[in-house]
């Protein structure tokens, strides 16, 4: 049986984005002096953007106010962002489930400015789709909030939504606002613990009863 709502993951998960951020976060990272730790993807991705910046101005001596770094990595992304792709087999079963009339909405820890841009490369932008930016909750992802308002918006119980994310920090919302969490990582890895974890979308296809 196909779920009562889906609930999308964006960076990753629905637009092969997250090369894009982290080519971004390199060259604004340069552009100041400061050398990315080998480690830099693992430990932001899924995180938002300002526990990324926290992080560099604590452990690598980043000095600009946020503003001007966000603003900075955005000159940096922005301008590439036409170039991106969808996930494979993603955004098919995105419009199959919409087709069938699934509610479904894109829950984002980007923000609003990134959420439209990436949305609008991809082609995924239609009259009456429901997004959720960094910038509509008070708390992102890991915290439940996220999901729980794209909940809200469409109308449905959480416990009868499903949650599709790529990373931990996503997963770890899902299962937090209550709803059956698919964890679809980019490469093969362990997810948090009660996420239906995945690494293909023809077994995506399969958990979500199409």
């Amino acid at each position: 049986m196909t779920p009562k709502a889906v609930f999308w993951d964006m960076d990753g998960t629905l637009v092969d984005s997250e090369p894009l951020h982290e080519a971004a976060l390199i060259a604004a990272l340069h552009s100041v002096g400061i050398a990315p730790p080998a480690d830099l993807h693992e430990r932001v991705l899924g995180i938002a953007a300002w526990p990324v910046y926290e992080m560099l101005r604590d452990e690598f001596g980043l000095d600009l106010p946020f503003d001007d770094w966000i603003v900075r990595k955005y000159d940096h992304y922005l301008p590439m962002a036409e170039t991106l792709t969808p996930r494979t087999g993603a955004i098919e079963i995105f419009n199959e489930l919409r087709a069938l009339g699934v509610p479904q909405a894109v829950v984002s820890n980007s923000d609003r400015l990134i959420v439209d841009a990436n949305l609008r490369a991809v082609g995924l932008v239609y009259p009456g789709m429901k997004t959720v930016s960094r910038n509509d909750v008070r708390e992102g992802k890991p915290y439940a909030e996220p999901f729980l308002r794209a909940a809200w918006l469409a109308d449905v119980d959480p416990a009868k939504a499903v949650a599709v994310d790529d990373s931990v920090t996503g997963a770890t919302a899902g299962l937090a606002a209550g709803m059956k969490t698919i964890f679809w990582p980019e490469v093969p890895m362990e997810g948090p613990p009660g996420a239906i974890v995945i690494n293909s979308a023809d077994e995506l296809r399969a958990q979500l009863g199409l």
